[in-house]
């Protein structure tokens, strides 16, 4: 069989990089795309190319798709980790307004569901057919760095479940991780909550953006699992 393909949506920093360079590491064809195009480089010196695209814009995310139909004649694996956010604390109502909600639900939920759409056709014709979202442990508990980014999470967390019933008997599986707190440019600002969850729990450390995806990797190899879950938090939820 040729080297499976992927596409990695939100894959040019953080956990979407780290999950397109683990799979490029396994001899996957990996697309990376991004709401700015370009390049990204590698963890080994080389280069992700970088396709423009916002997948809250349902045309965006089809011309991906239709990119790699014409280019490769095939979709194995569709990675959706594209994130907004908004860093407002929970108690700040006045520190969102209805445009953020927007926004950040277009991305977070919508741009997931425009994907997985968009490439059904190509991912029921492969021998994997494999979705993975990016979700967080915010949509599992109450966390996060807003309101509406803890919600959007969690919103994912059940179209992941739905996706997965509904698309099953098309033989596509979709599941998610939900990662902790993880070292990327999301986090970078957030020294001392670092501290505190490397001192708390139970790994004593915090995640790295490979450790999610070790995790992403197992979904796509274990073909009988669907509409799962996956918590990658270190086991912070068992203490926090």
């Amino acid at each position: 069989m040729n080297a499976p393909v992927a596409v990695v949506f939100g894959g040019s920093s953080g956990i979407g990089l780290g999950i397109a360079d683990r799979f490029a590491a396994e001899g996957m064809t990996v697309l990376v795309s991004s709401r700015r195009g370009g390049t990204v480089q590698r963890a080994d010196g080389s280069e992700h190319r970088v396709v423009r695209c916002d997948v809250g814009e349902e045309t965006d995310v089809r011309a991906v798709v239709d990119e790699i139909r014409d280019t490769h004649g095939r979709l194995d694996i569709v990675v959706n980790s594209a994130g907004a956010t908004k860093f407002v604390d929970f108690a700040d109502l006045d520190g969102i307004e209805v445009a953020d909600w927007h926004h950040i639900l277009n991305v977070n939920v919508v741009g997931a569901w425009n994907t997985v759409k968009a490439a059904a056709g190509l991912l029921e014709s492969s021998p994997i057919g494999a979705v993975v979202n990016v979700a967080s442990s915010a949509g599992v508990r109450v966390a996060g760095s807003s309101l509406p980014y803890s919600v959007s999470k969690a919103a994912l967390i059940q179209l992941t479940r739905t996706l997965a019933r509904g698309l099953g008997p098309r033989g596509i599986r979709v599941n998610a991780v939900a990662p902790g707190f993880i070292e990327s440019p999301w986090t970078a600002g957030y020294g001392e909550r670092g501290q505190e969850v490397a001192r708390i729990a139970p790994l004593n450390r915090v995640g790295t953006p490979a450790d999610v995806a070790e995790v992403a990797l197992m979904l796509i190899r274990s073909s009988y699992v669907t509409g799962e879950v996956v918590l990658v938090d270190g086991g912070l939820a068992l203490v926090d």
